[in-house]
């Protein structure tokens, strides 16, 4: 287990490659994929909500995939990692 940890904490970088693997640009199409369509859903069913408090909770996790989906945008753009 302790072995296990060790691993996990040197796999970690400092900072991201320049270049990605086709592997990881694929992870990364799904994860905008996937929240893209999360923003979407909880707009559409947001606006079908009646209940107030629901429809804001719905709109809160709508608004977190954005947030996702912006920031991933933002570090897959070449300018972002310019010093």
């Amino acid at each position: 287990m302790q072995q296990q940890m060790n691993m996990q904490q040197q796999a970690m970088m400092a900072q991201p490659p320049k270049m990605i693997s086709t592997k990881d640009a694929l992870y990364l199409t799904d994860a905008l994929s996937w929240n893209l369509i999360a923003m979407k859903k909880a707009h559409f069913f947001a606006s079908q909500c009646q209940d107030q408090e629901i429809k804001q909770a719905i709109d809160r996790v709508g608004q977190m995939h954005q947030r996702h989906y912006q920031q991933l945008l933002h570090q897959l753009q070449p300018s972002a990692h310019v010093q």
